[in-house]
């Protein structure tokens, strides 16, 4: 079970709305980044909240409606593939997350970030290595963005069939690549992530 010791040490200092801040979809080939924020009550227990990557789908989704049920506030934001190839990845990661944190209807007052980078943030922020399996808070933001990426590959897997990213979720499999050197890229994919295909 994850602890609120990060939260608590933080509104023990006199902040108020902590929010934990994750992304998912920094490493595929096609689609948008998502990011999420995430305000819980300190001490809420959600069965199932942890690391998003260690639940199955089902229960992902379970406890997706369960965060939205309870948290204070979230917000779920995006960068698109245009501004992730007009940035780069790492910039465009930082914008979603900018806008999750901007887009709470909650204004928190300090974020705690998974990873190791904050930048562009008008709060106090705090980064944490393995965040989301360290706070509760972090480990919600990381659940309400990963599902909502996961549908976003449905929606994509139907628009772009011939890829199948239903399955592999974007990122590059064997199955992935033969596609894309057989059919070419879509207006889907991140040119910066497809120079493979120029390669002779």
């Amino acid at each position: 079970m994850l602890e609120y010791t990060i939260e608590q040490s933080l509104i023990d200092e006199g902040y108020t709305y902590v929010c934990g801040v994750d992304e998912a979809g920094r490493g595929p080939l096609c689609g948008p980044v998502v990011a999420a924020a995430c305000i819980l009550p300190v001490g809420l227990y959600i069965e199932g909240l942890n690391d998003s990557k260690k639940l199955s789908p089902k229960k992902r989704k379970q406890v997706f409606e369960e965060i939205k049920k309870h948290a204070i506030a979230y917000c779920i934001a995006q960068a698109s593939v245009e501004e992730i190839d007009a940035l780069n990845i790492l910039e465009a990661d930082m914008l979603a997350m900018n806008r999750a944190v901007e887009g709470l209807c909650v204004k928190a007052d300090f974020a705690i970030i998974d990873g190791n980078i904050s930048r562009g943030f008008n709060i106090p922020t705090m980064t944490v290595i393995k965040g989301d399996a360290t706070s509760p808070s972090i480990a919600a933001a990381s659940i309400l963005a990963k599902v909502t990426r996961d549908e976003m590959c449905e929606q994509m897997d139907k628009d772009y069939p011939q890829y199948g990213i239903a399955k592999h979720k974007g990122y590059g499999t064997k199955q992935h690549m033969d596609a894309l050197r057989q059919y070419g890229p879509s207006p889907i994919h991140r040119k910066k992530f497809i120079r493979f295909l120029d390669e002779k």
